[in-house]
């Protein structure tokens, strides 16, 4: 297949267009390299994918509409994986209007580049911030998201009814991923591991917020890639058994589906920080704080839809998830 990867540059979109060259399909790659965190881990991950066979680098804002309308024209793709995104929850308390840009704009282009070239299924990123202030655990699709805790959550909520809307009236299947706390080798800097890791090396405090008692459903990269693969291969198809007067949030009558990514093992920050530091060999000095916000206590993915439809199972330990990122950082950056 050809297909199109928005964020080739990112941690996720890297790792996900590795996955599809390697088992020999045509990667059309989009990014625009900002700086949000540092540019040259940018570089280091496409500068693995650019010698690669069937790999084309575009450098491309998806925010701009005439420039995404010239792409998809110029290289018609027959899927889109859609992982461009302006990341971060606490960004968006600083910095909102980036969110609108990249998010919200950024999302329409893709979803009119799909529609006016017939794409066979567009799969996205979405969040497990959508499900802000919802405590039911775990968090199911077929749960309400109506409380969004930051901007950030906001927009990935809108992402997935933008798709929902373009399912239905034009037919396009859509297939919204809610990833959970993800984290590997080149990982985004801005992310809790990373931060640890470099301070805890550096013997600098960690500020560990919510005093280590936040619980997150982290997910190792690899899963998390095997989740979009196998739901890129499987095209979102309607419901049949959906009902306006019981609507699933998780389905339609239209080709659209949403899918929690996960580990389905929830473990505490300060459980996470004890790995690490076995890790390292080194133990962190802790600075505790509380909450901050737009953050939620807990994460838990209820990933039974995922496994039922694609036969997912995520298989990394969080113990050797860790290590590997460990090694990873250890070489990338010779300490």
């Amino acid at each position: 297949m050809k297909v199109l990867v928005t964020g080739t540059a990112g941690f996720i979109g890297s790792h996900v267009a590795h996955r599809l060259l390697d088992r020999g399909d045509e990667v059309i790659g989009v990014d625009n390299l900002n700086d949000y965190y540092e540019v040259s881990l940018k570089e280091a991950r496409l500068a693995r994918l650019t010698p690669k066979s069937g790999f084309t680098d575009v450098r491309l804002d998806i925010a701009d509409r005439e420039g995404m309308e010239a792409l998809f024209a110029k290289h018609k793709p027959d899927r889109v994986v859609h992982l461009a995104a302006q990341a971060g929850v606490r960004y968006s308390l600083e910095n909102p209007h980036a969110y609108v840009d990249a998010n919200l704009v950024g999302h329409m282009n893709i979803l009119e580049g799909c529609r006016h070239h017939q794409v066979e299924h567009l799969v996205y990123a979405s969040s497990s911030s959508v499900y802000g202030a919802n405590e039911s655990m775990p968090f199911s699709v077929h749960d309400n998201v109506d409380h969004p805790l930051s901007l950030y959550a906001a927009t990935k909520k809108a992402n997935e009814l933008m798709s929902h809307t373009y399912s239905s009236l034009y037919g396009l299947p859509t297939t919204g991923l809610r990833f959970f706390t993800v984290y590997g080798p080149w990982g985004r800097p801005d992310m809790a591991l990373f931060i640890f890791t470099r301070k805890i090396l550096a013997g600098e405090p960690i500020d560990v917020f919510n005093y280590g008692k936040h619980k997150r459903d982290f997910t190792y990269v690899d899963d998390i890639v095997e989740g979009v693969i196998r739901t890129l291969d499987h095209v979102a198809t309607a419901n049949d058994q959906w009902s306006g007067m019981q609507p699933d949030p998780g389905t339609g009558k239209a080709p659209y589906r949403i899918y929690n990514i996960g580990s389905n093992n929830p473990v505490e920050l300060s459980r996470y920080i004890e790995i690490l530091e076995e890790c390292l060999g080194r133990k962190a000095e802790r600075n505790l704080l509380p909450m901050q916000p737009g953050d939620v206590p807990a994460t838990y993915a209820d990933v039974q839809a995922l496994i039922d439809d694609v036969g997912y199972k995520p298989s990394t330990t969080v113990e050797e998830g860790i290590a590997k990122f460990v090694d990873w950082y250890r070489d990338y950056y010779k300490v």
